[in-house]
């Protein structure tokens, strides 16, 4: 009790990719600057709606930010298997589309935890608390700045499960965006096509299924909703859906191109 939350999967930042050439094969751009003003603007922005008690975060984004915060894994490989059922894939397809989408995926959370300790850039709640020391004049410190995933947030809001918190480890780049963009854009890969109704569900919230018409979409939502839940800066999320795309595009050119 009291010990600090630490990273359990630190380990991944240097293990062997599956098919990237390497953990730092796709290195970011980075965070923005400190003392820049695109950086204050961000600061802003997560500090006005990634807040626990946001003006303006609508009821909404709220949920949205709630239900993405699941296992991707069970999640996207559940959507997998729905598109076998429902298109009839015989055996080589199907494992051509598991393959693509959970070695893509796999390669791009290696990249991404490899890009997390390369730079290791504060998370929003210490950057806001500490606003004071950052260099930048156009930033206000809130020393009692608490985002929407905290314990506190009532279960209404938050759904079932663990209590919603920051993620004990660096913000840029963001993991949950990486995973979706480099799952979407396997499927895209594997139909030849981002346009494909289907849902998605959340052990988050039983039952309720949420209905995508673009797997872009989906990427794009969790982009946004991990500013909503107040836990990234855009940065880490605009650059970590570029990264899973990356990682998708190199590992369906390099490997599975010319089978399918």
């Amino acid at each position: 009790t009291g010990a600090p939350l630490c990273d359990p999967t630190r380990w991944v930042a240097n293990a062997v990719p599956f098919l990237i050439k390497s953990p730092s094969q796709f290195r970011t751009a980075g965070p923005l600057p400190l003392e820049s003003a695109a950086y204050a603007a961000e600061f802003d922005e997560v500090k006005a709606i990634g807040s626990i008690n946001s003006a303006t975060r609508t009821a909404a984004q709220s949920h949205a930010a709630a239900f993405w915060n699941t296992n991707p894994a069970a999640q996207y490989n559940a959507m997998a298997r729905r598109f076998v059922a429902q298109l009839s894939l015989d055996v080589s397809d199907s494992a051509r589309l598991f393959a693509m989408l959970d070695l893509s995926a796999a390669d791009a959370l290696i990249n991404t935890w490899n890009d997390k300790y390369h730079y290791n850039f504060w998370r929003p709640i210490t950057a806001i608390r500490k606003a004071a020391t950052d260099g930048n004049p156009t930033t206000t410190a809130d020393t009692g700045w608490t985002p929407m995933f905290d314990p506190s947030l009532p279960a209404a809001i938050g759904g079932a499960g663990p209590a919603l918190i920051t993620p004990p480890y660096p913000d840029h780049v963001s993991g949950a965006t990486a995973y979706a963009s480099a799952s979407m854009n396997a499927f895209a890969a594997f139909f030849g096509t981002d346009a494909m109704t289907f849902f998605a569900t959340s052990s988050r919230f039983p039952g309720e299924q949420r209905t995508f018409h673009r797997f872009s979409d989906v990427t794009n939502e969790i982009l946004e909703a991990r500013i909503w839940a107040g836990i990234h800066f855009r940065t880490a999320d605009v650059q970590a859906a570029e990264l899973g795309l990356e990682v998708a595009r190199y590992i369906h050119t390099h490997h599975f191109a010319a089978a399918h």
